[in-house]
């Protein structure tokens, strides 16, 4: 019999409502915080543009619910999550698990978001992530897909595949945190390369994109000491599809209205994570052409045709 949870969910957006929804469709007692418009809104109406939550479902702007929980699922922009770990520090959990359901690296600091929490919590606390791919839209619709879930404590990531493991999503247990950390936030920087390629007509190019973008990844988290088969793994090529070519993926979309001058006003974590890409290419004195392309186009104002063709036209050399 699986066991259930006291849960909350940090961050009404998108990928927030989704995973209320979901963790209460799995029987669990969920909570859903959050403290701007979005959550003040769900007060009223217990419906977004995304689901309609049910009864059981407790929606709050009350942080001090965090101490009643089981679990602390936080679904909220990557460069939020230092702020958010300084804001709960006053109620001294313990013995909770941290899920993270986020993408990104801590750009200020340089950290994956593991680093970050666990850094800035007591020890006796669980840190895990929850990765890979799939879209709400698709998982509202009854389509299936295949996640990750990772953790330093072997005993809690399977305590959570096992309990968190639906007819929706099957999880598989990592083995490689710092690998699929890397992965999962360095794949939406290829997801915003793509949306580039789109933009400009060149959307044939995707396929040398992805196998090149993962081969570029998996050399900088074998450098870093992770297993660089992750990057071939459901961390990283295998959200591709989700992040490369989906109409829902932010990243692609983003890439894609900014060569053609089109403002986009959705949270595109890959334009953060590029700039500490940069750094741990640097750190680690590995090359990452692709990473380095984007940057230079959305940093350095760079033409986005030029530097795509540039990166295309690259000196010959052996694909492995």
């Amino acid at each position: 019999m699986k066991k259930t949870y006291n849960i909350m969910v940090v961050g009404p957006g998108r990928w927030g409502s989704f995973l209320t929804w979901y963790l209460d469709r799995i029987g669990n007692k969920v909570t859903l915080y959050g403290h701007n418009e979005a959550i003040f809104e769900l007060l009223k109406t217990r419906a977004n543009n995304y689901v309609t939550f049910n009864k059981n479902i407790k929606i709050t702007s009350d942080l001090n619910e965090i101490t009643k929980q089981d679990i602390i699922v936080i679904s909220i922009p990557s460069q939020a999550l230092y702020g958010f770990m300084q804001e709960i520090k006053e109620y001294n959990l313990q013995n909770k698990t941290f899920i993270l359901c986020m993408k990104g690296l801590d750009t200020t600091r340089n950290k994956r978001l593991s680093e970050i929490v666990s850094e800035n919590t007591d020890s006796s606390n669980n840190v895990v992530v929850w990765i890979g791919p799939g879209h709400v839209q698709e998982f509202y619709r009854g389509i299936p897909n295949c996640m990750v879930i990772d953790s330093k404590n072997n005993i809690i990531k399977e305590e959570l595949v096992n309990n968190l493991s639906s007819d929706l999503i099957r999880f598989y247990i990592g083995n490689d945190l710092l690998g699929n950390e890397i992965g999962a936030a360095s794949k939406n920087v290829i997801g915003i390369a793509a949306g580039m390629l789109d933009g400009l007509n060149l959307s044939t190019l995707k396929g040398a994109l992805m196998s090149r973008g993962t081969r570029e990844i998996a050399r900088l988290i074998k450098e870093m000491g992770g297993n660089e088969l992750s990057a071939y793994g459901l961390c990283h090529l295998g959200d591709y599809e989700a992040t490369v070519f989906s109409e829902f993926s932010h990243n692609r979309s983003f890439g894609e209205n900014y060569v053609k001058g089109i403002n986009f006003d959705k949270l595109a974590e890959g334009y953060y994570t590029v700039k500490s890409m940069m750094y741990l290419s640097e750190i680690y004195n590995v090359d990452l052409p692709i990473c380095k392309a984007v940057y230079n186009i959305l940093y350095n104002k760079e033409n986005p045709k030029e530097v795509l063709e540039k990166l295309f036209s690259r000196t010959i050399k052996k694909e492995f």
